[in-house]
């Protein structure tokens, strides 16, 4: 017994595939270019920028740092002061 139905095969153009899949690669390139130059445009502003800095960027850290040992060590004594647990030197 045959089926009154005739189901076809999926058939698919290629040409459309083509095209889209050239247009996808189109728009990865323009996309990618764009990434490009915009990066090169921020590395060259950063650049500049940290040139103009009255205070290199490590140093400026290293003061920063300074500071933070400082205010932990003055933090630490306060706190052992204020709970009786002055250190003894021997």
């Amino acid at each position: 017994m045959k089926n009154a139905k005739s189901y076809s095969s999926f058939q698919v153009s290629t040409t459309p595939l083509v095209v889209g899949a050239a247009l996808i690669g189109a728009g990865m390139l323009i996309g990618f270019t764009g990434l490009l130059v915009g990066g090169t445009a921020l590395v060259s502003a950063s650049r500049k920028w940290i040139r103009e800095l009255d205070v290199p960027p490590s140093e400026a850290v290293k003061h920063k740092w300074h500071q933070t040992k400082a205010a932990t060590t003055a933090g630490a004594s306060a706190w052992q002061q204020h709970n009786g647990m002055q250190k003894t030197h021997a």
